[in-house]
């Protein structure tokens, strides 16, 4: 499944190590605005190499509009987003060619394939989540238009919740050849109340599987979460008002249908795979065998995993937006 989205989808292409990757978005309406300078942006905030926290691959991500557009408009046609690979270093890997990194997929996609791109993880990758954002990006002016703007946040790293602390927690694991996780969160304002569809089109549940989709989230709460579960209702139930809600401990979505209030996600991001310290593992031949990961990598993948789950929360709200249209004269 490389397509995601029904009415504004979106199908990513490319491996980490290949001469581009890109996205082909299907479905955005015409007239919006748009240039290169409108993407950008948020792929700044996603590209590695832009300071000590994060991996030191550095890649500028200079988007390309190949199709889609025309005089600073969109067609309404197919719209194709490319960004060129300029830093990759396959000899890091080499050794990756017949050992399996734990916490990675080398494992499932031999399992599934039985071949695989071993070069930073090809398609596993996480900079395919670039074309995520470049995706985005589209998807965030649409959303833009309609007054609805989303923002995230880092909530804590490695248990620390102190700026301060987060990057003395992130350099010092990089300085032992570790790795940290952390805990984001998503919000978006300005969401009209409707958007989302009953039973199996629930709105949360597209949300939760779009930050699932993300490789290195492994849990995501709507609203309050977890902490729902050590409540009486008389405590979880947000009442209403003439003038409207008066908590918002459901996260802006009822039904699994926005109710109009603050959309608000959080997601459990795993620490970092490729660390250099030994791990045990085994080869394509089921031989057991010693790790050490070399490369550029991030010792903390949640800052900048920001700009993709914005990135898929947009997706997720235009997708729903232009679905609703259908049931509104």
């Amino acid at each position: 499944m490389n397509t995601f989205g029904t009415n504004f989808r979106i199908t990513t292409f490319g491996e980490s190590h290949g001469p581009a990757v890109g996205v082909v978005i299907d479905g955005c309406p015409a007239g919006l605005a748009l240039d290169a300078s409108d993407i950008q942006p948020l792929l700044d905030r996603r590209r590695p190499g832009s300071s000590d926290l994060v991996s030191p691959r550095d890649e500028k991500d200079r988007v390309e509009i190949l199709s889609g557009v025309f005089e600073g408009k969109t067609t309404g046609t197919p719209i194709a987003l490319m960004v060129r690979n300029e830093k990759h270093e396959s000899k890091d890997y080499e050794e990756l060619r017949t050992l399996l990194r734990p916490g990675h997929a080398d494992f499932t996609y031999q399992q599934k394939y039985g071949y695989r791109d071993h070069r930073g993880g090809g398609r596993s990758s996480g900079r395919e989540t670039l074309c995520r954002v470049a995706a985005g990006a589209v998807a965030m002016k649409i959303l833009a238009e309609k007054g609805i703007i989303i923002s995230s946040r880092i909530v804590s790293v490695h248990g620390k919740t102190d700026p301060d602390a987060i990057r003395a927690g992130i350099l010092g694991a990089k300085a032992m050849g570790e790795s940290v996780g952390g805990i984001a969160e998503i919000t978006a304002q300005g969401v009209p109340a409707g958007l989302g569809d009953p039973v199996f089109g629930k709105l949360d549940g597209q949300i939760a599987g779009a930050m699932m989709g993300i490789g290195a989230v492994k849990g995501v709460e709507i609203g309050d979460g977890f902490a729902v579960a050590g409540r009486f209702g008389s405590e979880n139930n947000d009442p209403i008002r003439k003038d409207g809600f008066v908590t918002n401990h459901a996260g802006g979505i009822l039904g699994g249908i926005s109710s109009g209030q603050e959309i608000v996600v959080r997601i459990a991001v795993k620490p970092t795979p490729s660390i250099a310290r030994p791990q045990e593992t085994v080869d394509i031949h089921g031989n057991e065998a010693e790790i050490s990961v070399k490369g550029r990598h991030d010792p903390c993948i949640v800052p900048r995993i920001l700009p993709v789950a914005e990135s898929m929360l947009a997706l997720v709200l235009a997708d729903c937006w232009l679905e609703q249209a259908k049931y509104r004269v």
